[in-house]
C-alpha cells in the first residue's frame, strides 16, 4: 500500500474587520510586494470568512489555518487570537 504524505495546511494571520455573522469572522491579510516596474512596495490585502466558535472583537489580530469546506465561502478557521486590543485598520 502507497503512503501518502501528510499535507501541510496553509496558514495566515490578520486582523479582524467583522463579526457580524454567526458563528464567523471577516479576517483581513495583507501581503507586501514589489512593484515590478517602479519597484515600491505596495500593500495588497485580501479577506477570509474563517469559522470561529467564540466572539472576537475587530481589531483583533488572529491566526487562521486552512481547512475543509465548512459553507459556500468559508475555507478557514481561527486557531488563535494573537492579540485582542484594536489594532489601526487600513482604509
Amino acid at each position: 500500500m502507497e503512503q501518502r504524505k501528510p499535507q501541510t495546511r496553509k496558514i495566515r494571520e490578520g486582523v479582524v474587520v467583522s463579526n457580524k455573522m454567526q458563528n464567523t469572522v471577516t479576517v483581513r491579510v495583507d501581503r507586501r510586494m514589489r512593484h515590478p516596474e517602479f519597484q515600491k512596495v505596495i500593500v495588497r490585502g485580501k479577506r477570509y470568512y474563517a469559522h470561529s466558535e467564540n466572539e472576537i472583537a475587530v481589531g483583533a489580530k488572529v491566526r487562521i489555518v486552512e481547512t475543509r469546506p465548512l459553507s459556500k465561502l468559508k475555507r478557514w478557521r481561527v486557531v488563535e487570537v494573537i492579540s485582542s486590543e484594536r489594532e489601526s485598520e487600513p482604509n
